[in-house]
């Protein structure tokens, strides 16, 4: 019977079974959310790579790997971009090879004790930095962050508060490390185990230090999502129909989507006046978000607009970052063929130059974002320390109603609220609507894709600094440090051996080998 290392030596195969190892850490996230499998999911890639006969080979591995979770984690996408989905993880699979050479460097063969130590930090080090890396807006922005899978573990929640997603991020792949250890090498058990006691002792921590503010006050805010409707004029009568219901409910803000206003209020004067009657009518300013053609500017903006009892207050926000190919296509010139395999933007959306925190009067201060923001720690950050009290994400997944995309966006809210220590309100068009405390816990009920309905939180507040606001995004600064560090051992390593690599001895015209002189 052949062995699985013999069938594994056809290069096809072998990359198949690396994209398949590569793609199960998607399981942790939602709509899975099998939380408590992301501590062993990367353990079948790692005894893989480790195995591979070659570092080329285990730079394979890792790109396939990372295109398998690439390609699993973005999956909704395929039906709106098609074959280009593919080309995307292709892509951003390759960020994982390095990665790749660097596991087989490190636990490859019979590796010493020293090495499985390095192996520990090193490892997840790297798994930092490729996350670091694909973070950028342009590369698709910080989705799929490991650690994002445990938004619903109060200990990571915990983690998020002192060093942001990258730090339970980083845990997550030391414990898969040290499984991984475990399993291939027995021999190397004490400092796997080591590793284990170290990252139970770090996350123990956490919760010694003052890491999130304290509940001081409550505000009573409404999210409106009005579901599935067809065109923005049927859209916005929907909105204005639930923002009635709210009428007498003594509320503090009301909280519209992405897109919940199709039209320049500019020139739609009568959607304007609508609007401001149903502050005063509510007792409360509602935030919109406006997607339509600016009559003041030339392009499209997506922002986000404070009403008033007397109409708009002046209080805007431009959307900073945006979606590539859904909302902007990157290098048009030289990618704008995407337009035609999908549903690539055929218009590119304008940018705004600034994040805006929103005073709402008798309210809270609020620091709005709109739909991908909301996935980006730093954005989040800046609010919190520009004197935000709550944290609003506008968000419209219609597109991919039918798909894990609803889910695993509303769970990022979670991880910015536990970062930093402000209450996060997720309002969408179409679900999933969520609202989390400070803590980065739930508050009431979450309004599913299924659901159109207005609904009345009590949002806790908060005030102080989380060690994440206050120190930023330290892990990842200590992840490069740690490569650094290690590269440089490396180097230092090679030149030794150079220097004690006995000298061949010369040779004559005749091909024989001189003998030194007595």
């Amino acid at each position: 019977m052949k062995t699985l290392g013999h069938w594994l030596t056809s290069p096809w195969r072998r990359s198949a079974v690396a994209a398949a190892a590569g793609a199960l850490p998607v399981l942790a996230f939602p709509a899975p959310s099998l939380w408590w499998f992301a501590p062993v999911a990367l353990v079948p890639w790692i005894l893989l790579v480790r195995a591979a006969p070659t570092g080329k080979r285990a730079g394979r591995d890792g790109w396939w790997g990372g295109f398998g979770f690439m390609l699993a984690m973005h999956h909704w996408l395929l039906p709106n971009l098609h074959v280009f989905t593919f080309v995307i993880a292709a892509l951003l699979g390759l960020l994982w090879a390095p990665w790749g050479r660097l596991v087989r460097r490190l636990l490859g063969g019979e590796p010493s004790g020293g090495r499985v130590v390095a192996a520990l930090l090193v490892v997840p080090s790297g798994w930092a930095v490729i996350e670091l890396v694909r973070s950028w807006e342009g590369l698709g922005g910080p989705w799929g962050v490991l650690g994002a899978s445990q938004w619903e573990v109060e200990a990571a929640l915990r983690l998020a508060s002192v060093g942001g997603v990258w730090l339970p991020s980083f845990l997550v792949v030391v414990v898969n490390v040290a499984v991984a250890v475990l399993v291939a090498l027995p021999r190397c058990r004490v400092p796997a185990v080591a590793g284990l006691v170290a990252t139970a002792a770090a996350t123990s921590a956490a919760w010694a230090l003052p890491s999130r503010p304290g509940i001081d006050d409550r505000v009573r805010i409404a999210l409106v999502q009005p579901g599935v409707v067809v065109g923005p004029e049927r859209r916005f009568d929907r909105e204005e129909q639930l923002t009635r219901e709210l009428v007498g409910q003594d509320l503090d803000l009301i909280v519209w989507g992405e897109s919940s206003v199709g039209f320049d209020l500019r020139s739609r004067p009568d959607l304007a006046r609508r609007l401001a009657a149903l502050s005063r009518e509510t007792g409360a300013e509602i935030l919109v978000n406006v997607d339509a053609r600016r009559s003041d500017r030339p392009g499209i903006y997506k922002s986000s607009v404070l009403i008033g009892p007397d109409g708009p207050t002046g209080d805007r926000y431009d959307k900073m970052r945006l979606v590539p190919f859904g909302e902007y296509v990157p290098a048009r010139s030289l990618l704008g063929w995407a337009t035609s395999v999908g549903e690539a933007a055929g218009e590119d959306r304008m940018r705004g130059s600034r994040q805006v925190v929103m005073d709402t009067g008798n309210g809270p201060v609020v620091g709005p974002m709109v739909c991908f923001e909301s996935a980006f720690p730093d954005m989040s950050r800046h609010l919190a320390e520009d004197g935000a009290d709550v944290l609003l994400a506008q968000s419209s997944t219609s597109t991919f109603q039918q798909s894990w995309a609803p889910a695993q966006h509303a769970s990022l809210a979670a991880l910015r609220a536990a970062e930093t220590g402000r209450p996060m309100v997720h309002a969408t068009l179409t679900g999933v609507s969520a609202v989390y405390g400070p803590s980065g816990e739930r508050v009431g009920p979450r309004i599913g894709t299924d659901t159109s309905a207005a609904q009345v939180y009590e949002v806790p507040l908060a005030h102080g600094s989380t060690l994440y606001v206050r120190f930023g995004d330290w892990p990842l600064y200590a992840a490069l440090l740690i490569l650094a560090l290690w590269g440089a051992g490396e180097a230092v390593r090679v030149r030794r051996t150079a220097r004690e690599r006995p000298v061949p001895p010369a040779r004559t015209a005749h091909g024989s080998p001189t003998r030194p002189a007595r």
